[in-house]
């Protein structure tokens, strides 16, 4: 197995970055928020991807989409969870948040999911299930656009470059940790399907 390269909790990621899974913080099983420094246009509805990671087999995406803020979980490309905004995304300087607050109690479990702007509410939601170990064998973590395969159904393989500008993007992860619960057999099994 290759070593995590990532010490530490918190992450900061820049525009057009295209990294591979590894080489980002271990966001599954546990909570964990994704902080994004935009300016949005003043002439037209916020679309395309801030931050993605995975594809159509599994992963997550946080984006916009006809103005509205959304978060995608897409698990193993059989269900997929949407949170959206009640209210469009404002033409100017924001920052746009998701908290991914994980239920706990073992691995695969649920979160709830909320969104922000600028601070305030602006969507809540609910992933029932989550994905406990790897995404995908060769999706990346992906800045500005999904350049994989979509995590989410709302936008196709091309044409989801993000409308406005990204300044930057934080991932942080919560203390509530359950991957000690992974097997050494488990994590031999997913480096070896990696290979």
């Amino acid at each position: 197995g290759r070593p995590q390269l990532i010490r530490g909790n918190k992450q900061l990621l820049f525009s057009g970055m295209r990294v591979s899974e590894n080489c980002i913080l271990n966001l599954k099983n546990k909570s964990y928020s994704v902080t994004a420094d935009v300016d949005m246009p003043k002439d037209k509805p916020a679309n395309g991807v801030i931050v993605t990671q995975g594809g159509e087999v599994g992963g997550w995406s946080f984006y916009a989409n006809e103005g509205k803020l959304k978060y995608c979980f897409n698990f193993f490309g059989i269900d997929y969870y949407i949170v959206t905004s009640d209210t469009d995304i404002p033409s100017g300087k924001h920052q746009l948040r998701v908290e991914f607050k994980y239920d706990g109690g073992g691995l695969a479990k649920g979160a709830d999911v909320t969104l922000y702007c600028d601070g305030n509410q602006i969507g809540k939601g609910r992933v029932e299930k989550t994905i406990p170990m790897g995404y995908s064998a060769d999706e990346a973590c992906d800045v500005g656009s999904d350049t994989g395969s979509p995590a989410s159904p709302e936008y196709g393989p091309t044409g989801n470059k993000f409308n406005g500008t990204i300044n930057w993007v934080q991932l942080e992860i919560g203390d509530d940790d359950h991957n000690h619960l992974v097997t050494a057999e488990d994590k031999v099994n997913m480096a070896m399907a990696k290979q």
